[in-house]
């Protein structure tokens, strides 16, 4: 199952973080998870978000360029070789990882990988064909 991730551009200075999750916050749309990658200039705050629909509403009328992507999510064992064991499975179908991002938190002895494939309909296939658990949005 694909997940929608909502991804901005911000100016890579103080304060300018905390006005979307602001944003967010005050019309109860929840942040589930989030990376943020910067350069000098500017950062890419990607997020996953309760209601996607409404948080890219709320983030476009407040001025903010949203991009929409879809991204896997895939359970993993919290343990030395958990990583390594899941992207071997991903090597013979010739998937590309375009990034990804991982928390471990509320799942004992599991992480949540966070995917951006380029087929991410092959990813899953394999990655289910593994018996490696991809997890809906709702369980997230």
């Amino acid at each position: 199952m694909k997940i929608h991730q909502l991804s901005l551009f911000l100016e890579n200075s103080p304060g300018k973080a905390v006005e979307p999750c602001r944003l967010l916050a005050r019309a109860g749309v929840n942040i589930r998870t989030l990376t943020l990658a910067d350069t000098q200039q500017f950062g890419i705050l990607r997020l996953i978000v309760s209601d996607w629909e409404k948080g890219r509403e709320l983030l476009q009328q407040a001025g903010y360029v949203v991009n929409v992507t879809e991204v896997v999510a895939v359970e993993v064992e919290d343990r030395p070789a958990g990583l390594a064991s899941l992207l071997e499975t991903l090597e013979p179908s010739g998937v590309n990882i375009e990034y990804m991002y991982a928390f471990t938190f509320g799942r004992e002895g599991r992480a949540i990988l966070i995917f951006r494939f380029d087929r991410p309909d092959v990813a899953i296939e394999h990655l289910r064909a593994a018996g490696i658990n991809v997890l809906p949005d709702v369980e997230l």
